[in-house]
């Protein structure tokens, strides 16, 4: 065993066999943003054998507070392999593979089957409740995080026939029900300190501990430093369900739809695209693009004909939830070459201030 691991060794929990449990195991982070930095780097650091990080999202000036494997320089950069290049740096002898891709139904099957559990670093309902249910069916743990400014929430899902992200939350919530840290802010050491913790769950669960938090909701409150553990009860019936369809819930179809979503990498020529600006007057970031329309969703239903001709719509918001309402409503209305723009618009800006150099 290299001199790296020797204080970890120590422990008796973890010892020689419990390192090469962790130089053996195989972990999927998806999502390399407030959460997925700072579990990564910990989980590198470990010498977690095989990383696999998925992300389609680029880097930008706003996510450096609590990006902390970013640095200034990786601005306009993917950042799962930023993320990669960075971490390989930490500890050049496990393997980490970059996907420059979101989590979505056309591909999560193949992401999660080489993988022994999964990290939900994401920060949105659609591919929170596509690797629960891929997680379910194909018998992997979920270790699961998400943040409301100062208070935060950590469990671990689908582990040992315990309870599934969805035997807490049957279903999805409708778009822009729940806020996002882009619209609320947050303080950057609160997904910091839920990423630490959702890395040690992995940890646990690789080292087969007695203590890992499964049919547990560990709630914590940092400004007031308040814990509280919730019971979580698995629904067998609805799990056992899943498990025979052996596909995500049709729910998902719309929210996870590949082919309403659209991602900047597949962008390469802006000539032939509408840009539609589909937030409200102010709303900032200011992005300036070539061939822009604002529509606001106050004009949805009055002004949807002047998208129809025949130059690609590319529909953007604060967030990607507004855009991809939009979209179907625009879709709804014939207008069927018009796609979401699957990142917001300040990663939209980032880009653009990028390409136009």
């Amino acid at each position: 065993m290299e001199d790296r691991y020797t204080r970890q060794i120590r422990l008796n929990e973890v010892g020689k066999a419990g390192q090469k449990k962790l130089t053996e195991a195989k972990v999927l982070v998806v999502g390399a943003g407030g959460l997925g930095c700072p579990a990564l780097q910990y989980l590198a650091a470990a010498g977690v054998g095989t990383l696999g990080i998925v992300d389609f999202d680029l880097v930008t000036l706003t996510n450096l507070h609590r990006q902390i494997v970013f640095e200034q320089s990786d601005v306009g950069r993917n950042k799962a392999e930023a993320a990669k290049e960075k971490l390989e740096r930490l500890n050049s002898k496990i393997n980490i593979n970059a996907y420059t891709t979101s989590f979505q139904l056309s591909n999560g099957r193949e992401l999660l089957q080489s993988y022994d559990l999964v990290l939900d670093a994401t920060d949105n309902f659609a591919s929170r409740y596509c690797i629960n249910d891929f997680c379910v069916i194909l018998d992997k743990p979920m270790v699961y995080a998400a943040l409301y400014k100062f208070q935060g929430q950590v469990a671990v899902f689908n582990y040992k026939g315990g309870p599934t992200y969805r035997c807490l939350f049957p279903t999805p919530p409708k778009p822009d029900e729940v806020p996002n840290c882009e619209m609320t802010g947050v303080l950057g050491v609160v997904p910091g300190l839920l990423g630490v913790l959702q890395a040690t769950e992995v940890l646990k669960i690789i080292l087969n501990l007695k203590t890992v938090l499964s049919g547990k909701l560990l709630c914590y409150d940092l400004l007031s430093h308040e814990t509280k553990q919730i019971e979580i009860k698995p629904n067998r019936a609805a799990i056992a369900t899943l498990k025979e369809k052996n596909s995500p819930k049709e729910e998902l179809q719309l929210d996870c739809n590949d082919s309403l979503q659209i991602d900047l990498f597949s962008v390469q020529d802006q000539s032939n695209i509408v840009w539609v600006d589909v937030r409200e007057k102010g709303e900032l970031p200011l992005v300036s693009l070539n061939n822009q329309i604002h529509l606001p969703q106050s004009k949805w239903e009055k002004e949807w004909e002047l998208l129809k001709n025949e130059e690609t719509k590319i529909v953007f918001c604060q967030s990607g939830q507004r855009s991809k309402k939009a979209t179907a409503l625009f879709r709804r209305k014939g207008i069927l070459n018009c796609y979401s723009l699957s990142v917001g618009a300040t990663t939209l800006q980032t880009w653009n201030q990028k390409v136009k150099k």
